[in-house]
């Protein structure tokens, strides 16, 4: 039997609910070391994610599933266009603020920095989500369809580069193609990408000495222990001595100035030491299920914008645990990723709230067994 819900997902809605606090507490966990070594209180990144990351997550997660989905496709093209003028903005002296070579985030002051490319995936879900809708059958036309998505693909590609943030970049493309295969393009189209994807990919590790070294470190991380190879080196460390049970919740050894990143990219190998095996298990479960419950939200969607914007919700949060996972696991190069509802980074919860809120709003009206 089939029915729409007044009522959001309410497994959705206790997987994401359940991510976010947990993430909350391995954070306390992770960055207990961290945060007094640094700024002299034991819980500073627990409370800047409390107060930046969490609160406001949550409402924000609470309004947006309230409003109607419909609404974002009106906003879709000038909220994209904010956070294309706010990825240029990082570049400017005074503006922009560059962390370990790379300029994200923009800083003003005393305010909390902002990094624009959290924003921007979001803002391209709902613009590739009424874009597509409105291109229709003629998505499957070379110069109707691909042509134009690659130029929208090629200008966000081009700012994430010269930042560079190929993570990011590499997440946004993941998603902007699932959304394109969902809307009906070519099989042909698709692979003509990703063969073109490869070949950019490989002249990007060529032509810049870091990623190189980077790579060549990912295949052997015994060349570089003290240098590119030691977070990776750290995290296997710290995941091996987990176990099958972890040494237990705070007893991570890793997280005392040893693992770079604890609360950030690298909070993965933490929970790895402290929870063990049976921990991650659990924490890939909850990924998967949520998955596939958006997936599930996104087939049954009254619309076709609404089945794109959730294809694209859940893409994102999918490619990205994934990414981060496997890169804090050794299976493919580093990539500074956060690990969706997990790791420390406001401007990360905040957006990634507001897109499970859309996601929530559209099980609402999805037509779910």
């Amino acid at each position: 039997m089939e029915n729409k819900s007044e009522k959001p997902d309410k497994i959705l809605l206790f997987l994401i609910f359940s991510l976010l606090v947990f993430g909350l507490v391995m954070i306390a966990s992770a960055g207990i070391a961290y945060s007094k070594i640094r700024f002299g209180d034991p819980y500073f990144f627990f409370k800047r994610q409390l107060f930046f990351g969490f609160i406001p997550g949550i409402i924000l997660l609470y309004i947006s599933q309230k409003i109607n989905y419909a609404f974002w496709k009106k906003v879709a093209f000038p909220f994209f266009v904010v956070s294309i003028a706010l990825l240029v903005l990082v570049f400017i002296p005074g503006v922009g603020s560059k962390i370990y070579g790379a300029s994200r985030w923009i800083q003003l002051g005393s305010i909390p920095s902002f990094q624009p490319s959290e924003m921007l995936k979001l803002s391209l879900i709902l613009y590739l989500a009424a874009w597509l809708e409105s291109r229709g059958e003629r998505i499957r036309d070379f110069f109707e369809g691909l042509a134009p998505f690659i130029m929208i693909i090629s200008l966000i590609s081009f700012l994430l580069i010269k930042q560079p943030d190929m993570g990011t970049l590499g997440v946004i493309i993941l998603i902007a193609i699932s959304m394109f295969f969902v809307s009906g393009s070519k099989i042909s189209h698709i692979l003509a990408m990703g063969a073109a994807g490869l070949g950019l990919l490989m002249v990007l590790i060529k032509t810049e000495a870091y990623r190189m070294n980077r790579f060549l470190v990912f295949l052997h991380p015994e060349l570089d222990p003290r240098g590119v190879g030691y977070q990776i080196n750290q995290a296997l460390l710290a995941i091996g001595s987990g176990g099958l049970f972890g040494v237990g919740l705070g007893h991570s050894l890793q997280k005392f100035n040893y693992l770079p990143e604890p609360v950030g990219d690298s909070i993965f190998a933490i929970i790895g030491e402290e929870l063990g095996f049976v921990g991650v298990s659990l924490l890939i479960f909850c990924f998967i299920f949520l998955v596939l419950r958006g997936l599930k939200v996104a087939k049954n969607a009254p619309d076709t914008f609404s089945r794109l914007v959730a294809t694209g919700i859940v893409s994102w949060i999918f490619f990205q645990a994934f990414i981060n996972i496997s890169a804090i696991s050794g299976i493919i190069p580093l990539t500074g990723i956060p690990l969706p509802f997990i790791s420390y980074g406001g401007t990360s919860i905040v957006f990634l709230m507001i897109g499970a809120g859309i996601l929530l709003n559209i099980s609402k009206q999805a037509k779910m067994k």
